[in-house]
């Protein structure tokens, strides 16, 4: 009877190792729009432009025009975050934590949320380096 009980957890555990994945890239593109480099860079004149790394990596480098917002401190900084302009979001890479940081934002009420596709590693554009 243990050994079964046992088993069954185990199989729930694993499903839900593998459906947890799917089920988070779902809620994030509820909550923003991934977007390519282009239209990025199209629309960051009218929008908040937003990297979501910690400040040391955002010292080291960003994207010129762009303010820091640590994931870590964006509940106690809602307010410094405009409702009524677009939100561009982005990170190094893939975009983990900005659909983390999407999520928060739009479960408190913001709306034209966007995340850079492939993050400031593959960035052509202008950035600032220290």
């Amino acid at each position: 009877m243990n050994f079964f009980v046992i088993n069954i957890i185990l199989i729930i555990i694993i499903i839900l190792l593998f459906v947890f994945p799917f089920i988070t890239r779902f809620r994030v593109k509820r909550a923003a729009t991934i977007i390519d480099e282009q239209t990025f860079r199209e629309g960051m004149r009218s929008a908040q432009v937003i990297d979501v790394r910690e400040p040391a990596e955002f010292k080291r480098r960003h994207i010129m025009g762009a303010r820091n917002l640590p994931a870590s401190q964006v509940k106690v900084s809602l307010a410094s975050v405009r409702k009524d302009k677009p939100i561009y979001l982005y990170e190094n890479g893939k975009p983990q934590v900005a659909g983390n940081v999407a999520l928060i934002l739009k479960k408190n009420g913001y709306q034209d949320i966007y995340i850079l596709k492939k993050g400031l590693e593959y960035w052509t554009g202008k950035i600032k380096e220290k």
